[in-house]
């Protein structure tokens, strides 16, 4: 079985706070490429500033939409588990168990589930690991990215249902796709300071777009794929192995809870209804 199923629906005014809250993100990971060297420090931190901004807003209208009992239990059970899971590398060479489960999790309850999930495992754990800075916004941001983005692969191929071993391949290389993407958009806010000013590979205030998009691209190859790389074959070789057994637990916990079919007494009532109508009758 490979459908999936949104737990948490997107309302159109949650979309619409969902794409400016994107912008000023996108807009935040990518500032070194067009902010002039004029008031330079005033602009990233206005961007700074304004990314938090977006995410709480976004947040807060996210929890306007009522989550019942059962998705908030399930939102704070696997965020809890995933914060649990992400410290246990101990950073070492990007090693961080947490994504596997934020991929998978996404692919059983879907986009939505999947983006919120993404920003509460981050933030829970900073509190774990103490990671609280100007990049926890970044990285709560990049991993709702992920989660949604895990949650919308295709359950079917041109109108056929993905089988098991397809879906869990499909997910192994999104997991490839998904540990690199993280790294490059870490290093997008993390590069303008980490290199210094006299290096070859350093931030140019106000130079080209290509001159500086050239120096990030040397950079990130240069000083993350010791990171990027063990992170992915770490969590596609996780996926491969783990996934399956993990899918079918998801699963099972998601028709138990029954949350596509929510509980109603409407077609339980007409029933009594009709069978007292007939006795009287």
């Amino acid at each position: 079985m490979t459908t999936t199923a949104n737990v948490l629906n997107f309302r159109f005014r949650t979309i619409a706070v969902l794409a400016v809250s994107t912008i000023i993100s996108v807009t935040g990971f990518l500032w070194p490429f067009f902010i002039s060297s004029d008031n330079n420090h005033l602009q990233k931190w206005f961007l700074w500033s304004a990314v938090p901004v977006a995410l709480a807003v976004l947040i807060v209208e996210i929890s306007n939409q009522r989550l019942d009992a059962k998705s908030v239990a399930l939102l704070g059970v696997l965020a809890a588990a995933a914060s649990v899971l992400r410290p246990l590398g101990a950073g070492v060479a990007g090693i961080e168990p947490m994504w596997f489960l934020l991929i998978l999790s996404a692919r059983v309850f879907g986009a939505g589930f999947g983006f919120v999930l993404g920003i509460l495992s981050l933030f829970v754990s900073a509190f774990i690991t103490g990671g609280f800075g100007p990049w926890l916004s970044y990285q709560m941001f990049a991993a709702g990215w992920i989660g949604l983005l895990a949650g919308a692969l295709p359950s079917q191929v041109f109108g056929k249902r993905i089988g098991a071993r397809s879906e869990i391949a499909m997910l192994a290389f999104f997991a490839i796709f998904a540990s690199m993407l993280f790294g490059a958009l870490m290093d997008l806010q993390f590069w303008p300071w980490a290199a210094g000013s006299q290096t070859q590979l350093s931030y140019i205030p106000g130079g080209a777009v290509v001159e500086n998009f050239h120096r990030y691209i040397a950079f990130h190859f240069a000083s993350s794929m010791a990171w990027d790389v063990p992170r992915a074959i770490f969590t596609s070789l996780l996926t491969l192995t783990a996934g399956p057994a993990v899918l079918f637990t998801l699963r099972r916990a998601h028709r138990k809870a029954a949350f596509v079919a929510p509980i109603e007494f409407r077609d339980l009532a007409q029933k009594v209804i009709s069978r007292e109508k007939e006795q009287k009758g």
